[in-house]
């Protein structure tokens, strides 16, 4: 009786050649990461062990000293209110990204006049330049001519205006709205993708049985929808943290350190006090953060390809 299976040593150049082909489309984005992402990531986790200052340009000497850095770096007076002040920037900045967007994106899945225009004016605050943007949002919020207090006093809202950029409870509210302002259109393009995806069919099934547009959301959008939104809400964690124009623009870090995040803090330890290797210390713990974010996005990416073929 003759084998239909083909021998293993027939199978062997097959798999080969297709395994030699996928590493030929993976080569090209690898050799991009490694020589201009691997190299200076390299380069800033040994600068972060050594004494570099803006002397070692010149001599060339850095003299190494371990964790020396990093325990003045964690030790600071205003690293823990620093990271606090990270934290309510980042929690602040994604929840209204996504509550918003979301809004939009089941807004804009209705059909009415206009609706692709509208979905593609709101790309704009994405597209424009984060310093364009934080400057036209300081001249807004300036607390004696800015436009907003201007509205405000015309309304008889506040008779002296906000503190909007001065106020240390105030400023930090106000970068928070200006970066959710920036991040809206990028959640509104990742939710309204994920709904399209659902089938009308379920809505229609669930108009049939008497179900209302809450509980159809309840019942259907949501539960197929969580995994965009899970990509959604790490994306924008790991995007926010590492968020820099918009705060040096709008407030530079102040009042009183109000604003300063550790993304803000590893640019002034590095580009004004000039202590390159503090700085670099800020930055590599800031790209820990970045990574383990990084890690759960792989994860979420998984589920989300694989929830499909549950769904069916």
């Amino acid at each position: 009786m003759r084998s239909s299976s083909r021998p293993a040593t027939d199978r062997f150049p097959a798999r080969f050649g297709e395994r030699a082909a996928q590493w030929m489309f993976i080569a090209p984005a690898a050799a991009y990461l490694v020589l201009f992402f691997g190299g200076p990531l390299v380069r800033n986790i040994a600068m972060s062990f050594q004494q570099y200052t803006v002397t070692s340009f010149h001599t060339g000497e850095a003299p190494f000293v371990g964790l020396r850095n990093y325990a003045g770096v964690l030790s600071s007076q205003l690293f823990p209110g620093t990271l606090l002040t990270t934290v309510l920037f980042t929690v602040g900045s994604v929840l209204g990204q996504f509550v918003l967007g979301l809004a939009l994106a089941l807004y804009f899945r209705r059909r009415f006049p206009l609706n692709g225009v509208l979905r593609s004016l709101l790309l704009l605050p994405w597209l424009l330049p984060l310093v364009a943007s934080g400057t036209v949002w300081r001249w807004m919020l300036d607390p004696d001519t800015g436009v907003v207090n201007t509205v405000l006093r015309g309304l008889h809202l506040s008779a002296s205006g906000v503190p909007w950029l001065t106020g240390t409870s105030q400023a930090l509210v106000s970068v928070i709205l200006v970066n959710i302002w920036v991040g809206v259109p990028f959640a509104t393009a990742l939710l309204y993708g994920g709904l399209q995806e659902i089938p009308t069919q379920l809505y229609e099934a669930a108009k049939l049985d008497g179900a209302g547009p809450a509980a159809s959301f309840r019942h259907i959008t949501w539960p197929l929808l969580k995994p965009v939104v899970s990509v959604v809400l790490v994306l924008g964690t790991v995007y926010t943290l590492k968020v820099l124009d918009i705060i040096l623009v709008v407030t530079g870090g102040g009042p009183a350190n109000a604003t300063e995040t550790l993304a803000t803090q590893s640019y002034e330890l590095s580009f004004r006090q000039f202590d390159f290797g503090r700085g670099a210390a800020m930055s590599n713990l800031l790209v820990a953060l970045s990574f383990v974010f990084a890690l759960v996005h792989l994860r979420v990416g998984r589920r989300a390809r694989t929830a499909p073929e549950g769904a069916r």
